[in-house]
């Protein structure tokens, strides 16, 4: 019996009224497809801010406007003419609008009669938008401090906030908390927890053996955890017993504990999700069992079992075994990864090479080692080529340095809720489910291939040491999140058709496109389409530079790939860089005997 098992060793003015942005958000998208985003001039030369990266959500507060004029425009010079034209927009609309100040960028800030509604606003914005000499118009929203979530135990979650090794949550969920996005935890099922339970949807007990399952039955809709103890001499003839781990409950409340309740931990994505699926059970759970969750949790369909009416676009498997990842298992990942479903698995608890651990070494998955307080590889943690970030995990030799989250009391059946520490892969790998149901949530376009991009080029270095390999480094929420809400895809193609010849075993050759007319940052998903003739493209290393330097790694050189030619479109999250400027595309031949030519490439938008 080949089993998996958890992957966890044990201030405004008085007179003015707050309006809400939700009319005026409406306003700035219904008017954005007729304006021209041209920078104004200012003292730092910034662009003008596209209206769909400054406009507030629905229900957030907001009384004035902030309004860009073009360059030549004489109210972007004159207080007097700002002040002028604001008046005129008053007339035009028959509202109150008032010039304020002048801003450091240039743009002028005006102030809203005090009985102004959603519809006033709104024809404020038409006034502004209409105006030839008016490059944007935005809300002046009103913003708070982020503050620290009221839950009583956040102070010990190190692991979302601290400086030194945390990983920087607090910061994304100003951008984003993962509403809008189920989070499939496959693992031991949930056992009641308040401090979970509104997060929490319809999953299954996929678990089709009854000596495993030990409710008294095979597969169901109630995913409930009765409890996985054992007794010593039981599974596989283990020296010593153990008690129940509600595992999953642990799992689910690091990705969406419910936050800001005034009680437990707060969730990485606690607007998000849970749909918990369960196929661990006493000594662990088959592979059969597993491949049937990850198909039926991303919309696939699975014999004998209802059609899921809560699809993940996030997997968490925090489980795992020894060899090499099936096909079988490798089907299923690739099918969900196929629907759109992002798949985070945990490294192992090894100390070993991670490529010897399954599923951590299949394909299309994240592939998560844990660290500990100071940002270290955690020492159990496995580690190598495959992990592709980090994150915490804890070690809780010092029980405080563990990763907190929602549990149970009880020893072998259900008792009452608690919240204890755990360490291990299983800890890490619900960040990363947690961080990618953030990005999802913030950019619901987004690809796995774009999420898991993402996270690794926005991580940053592990503060400690890692030995072995621990991927892109420390997954960075904050950073992250950010990156993805930055840019938005148009479809507009830049395209260079020079060829360039590419010396055999020489110097890396560039190909410049230069960006213009465009405001704001490239997209998340910006795309990179090459054409290189070679006789052996395992030899090219292929790279995009952006405008400020940045390399984006798009090839790497492969002994073992001698095939002809490279033909094919990369997709690259771009969105921490500003579109304009010169983009290259660097190509170099690292080894000898064979030749090649860039044909050209281009840059889709």
């Amino acid at each position: 019996m080949r089993t998996s098992s958890p992957s966890s060793p044990r201030s405004s003015s008085p007179r003015r009224k707050l309006i809400s942005v939700a009319a005026l958000s409406v306003a700035l998208l219904t008017t954005a497809s007729a304006q021209v985003a041209v920078a104004q001039d200012s003292p730092s030369g910034a662009p003008a801010v596209p209206a769909a990266r400054t406009e507030a959500a629905p229900g957030v507060p907001a009384e004035r406007l902030i309004v860009g004029y073009k360059a030549g425009a004489a109210e972007a010079r004159s207080n007097e003419a700002a002040a002028a034209d604001a008046a005129a927009k008053g007339e035009e609309s028959g509202e109150d609008v008032d010039f304020r100040r002048r801003l450091g960028t240039g743009a002028a800030l005006v102030d809203l009669g005090a009985k102004a509604t959603g519809a006033d606003v709104a024809d404020v914005v038409a006034a502004y938008s209409s105006d030839p000499q008016v490059a944007y118009v935005v809300p002046d929203r009103l913003n708070k401090p982020l503050a620290t979530p009221n839950d009583t135990e956040y102070a010990k979650q190190w692991d979302l906030f601290e400086t030194t090794a945390g990983m920087r949550v607090p910061g994304a969920w100003d951008l984003a908390t993962g509403a809008g996005v189920t989070v499939a935890v496959i693992d031991t099922g949930y056992v009641a927890h308040s401090d979970l339970a509104a997060n929490v949807v319809g999953g299954y007990d996929f678990i089709s053996d009854t000596a495993v399952s030990v409710d008294g039955n095979g597969r169901d809709s109630n995913p409930a955890d009765p409890g996985d103890w054992y007794l010593a001499g039981e599974c596989g003839g283990a020296a010593v017993g153990s008690n129940s781990s509600w595992h999953g409950t642990h799992v689910a409340g690091t990705i969406a504990a419910a936050t800001n309740n005034g009680k437990g931990v707060a969730g990485v994505a606690h607007g998000a999700k849970i749909s918990p699926l369960r196929v661990l059970g006493k000594c662990g759970g088959y592979d059969s069992d597993i491949i049937d969750a990850i198909t039926w949790a991303s919309g696939g369909t699975v014999s004998g079992v209802p059609a899921n009416t809560n699809v993940a676009k996030v997997i968490n498997m925090s489980l795992g075994g020894g060899g090499a990842c099936s096909t079988a298992t490798q089907s299923a990942i690739n099918g969900a990864v196929s629907r759109g479903t992002t798949v985070v698995v945990a490294a192992g608890n090894e100390n070993q090479n991670a490529a010897n651990s399954s599923p951590a070494n299949c394909g299309n998955v994240i592939t998560v080692a844990a660290t500990d307080r100071s940002g270290n590889r955690a020492s159990y943690s496995n580690y190598g080529t495959i992990v592709d970030i980090a994150a915490p995990g804890g070690e809780t030799a010092t029980a405080a340095n563990g990763i907190l989250s929602t549990l149970n009391s009880g020893t072998r059946t259900p008792s009452t809720e608690n919240y204890a520490y755990y360490q291990g892969t299983s800890m890490a790998a619900p960040h990363i489910a947690g961080l990618a149901a953030l990005m999802k949530s913030a950019g619901p376009a987004l690809t796995p291939a774009q999420i898991e991009s993402a996270i690794k080029s926005n991580a940053r270095a592990l503060p400690g040491t890692c030995s072995g390999g621990c991927g892109a480094g420390l997954a960075d929420a904050a950073k992250t999140v950010q990156a993805v809400k930055g840019g938005t895809s148009t479809g507009t193609t830049y395209s260079s058709t020079t060829a360039v010849s590419i010396p055999d075993n020489g110097s890396a050759i560039e190909s410049p496109i230069t960006v213009s007319g465009r405001s704001g940052n490239a997209p998340s998903a910006l795309q990179v389409g090459v054409d290189i003739t070679h006789t052996y493209r395992g030899d090219l290393v292929v790279d995009l530079v952006a405008p400020d330097g940045s390399v984006y790694r798009l090839k790497s050189a492969s002994s073992s790939d001698s095939a002809d030619d490279v033909n094919t479109t990369y997709p690259v999250n771009a969105s921490a860089e500003v579109a304009n400027g010169t983009w290259k595309l660097r190509v170099q031949d690292t080894a000898s005997a064979d030749t090649g030519r860039l044909n050209g490439w281009r840059l889709t938008f």
